[in-house]
C-alpha cells in the first residue's frame, strides 16, 4: 500500500509536473492557494491596457494593465494539443499605468507595485473544471464562490477552455490550428 505524506497531498491535487515547476504556487489543506512571486516567471501571454468587460462601467481616470502568465509545464501542453491541461496555473495582475516618467514623452507604461493578483486555475473539484481565485497581500488565495461574476463571463466569452486566448497572441494561432479556438467568441 502506498502511503502518500501529508505534505506531499496538496502538491498531488494539481498535478506532480505542474507543481515541480511552480515549487512557490501550491494548495494548502485548506484549499486556499499560497502563491510566490514566481509567477512573473512563467510564460507571459498578454498584457492589456484599460481593459473593461462592462459598458456601463465608468471611465478609468487611471490607466491600468492586466498582465498574464501561465505556468510553463502548462504552456508547453497548450502548445503540443491546443488543451489546457488539469492543474494549468494563470496569474493575471494589474498595475498602474503612468505618462510621465524618464524620458518617456507620449503612451503609457506600467509602474509601482501590482494592484491586484488574480488566478485562473484547471482542477476537476470546481463545479465548472476551473476555479478563480483573488489574492490580498500575502494571505493564502481563498477561492471566488461560483456566483462570482468571473465563472459565469468566462463561461459565455472564453475562446477556449473558459480562457480568453482571443486576447493571447502567442496562443491564438495554436488554438485555432488545434481546432480548439471558439471564433464566436
Amino acid at each position: 500500500m502506498l502511503h502518500v505524506s501529508k505534505l506531499l497531498w496538496p502538491m498531488m491535487l494539481i498535478g506532480v509536473a505542474e507543481a515541480a515547476a511552480t515549487p512557490a504556487t501550491r494548495y494548502l489543506p485548506t484549499c486556499e492557494l499560497k502563491v510566490g512571486s514566481n509567477y512573473r516567471e512563467w510564460v507571459f501571454l498578454s498584457s492589456g491596457l484599460d481593459m473593461n468587460y462592462f459598458a456601463s462601467a465608468p471611465v478609468a481616470i487611471e490607466h491600468s494593465f492586466d498582465n498574464v502568465f501561465v505556468d510553463p509545464v502548462s504552456w508547453r501542453a497548450f502548445k503540443a494539443t491546443g488543451h489546457w491541461p488539469q492543474g494549468t496555473i494563470f496569474a493575471k495582475e494589474g498595475r498602474h499605468g503612468a505618462t510621465g516618467g524618464s524620458i518617456n514623452d507620449s503612451g503609457q507604461f506600467q509602474s509601482g507595485e501590482p494592484e491586484y493578483l488574480e488566478l485562473h486555475v484547471r482542477d476537476r473539484r470546481f463545479p465548472s473544471g476551473w476555479g478563480f481565485f483573488e489574492v490580498e497581500g500575502n494571505k493564502p488565495a481563498k477561492v471566488l464562490p461560483t456566483s462570482a461574476h468571473c465563472y459565469s463571463c468566462h463561461q459565455q466569452h472564453a475562446a477556449v477552455e473558459t480562457t480568453f486566448v482571443q486576447f493571447y497572441p502567442t496562443a491564438k494561432p495554436i488554438a485555432k490550428k488545434a481546432g480548439t479556438f471558439d471564433a464566436s467568441k
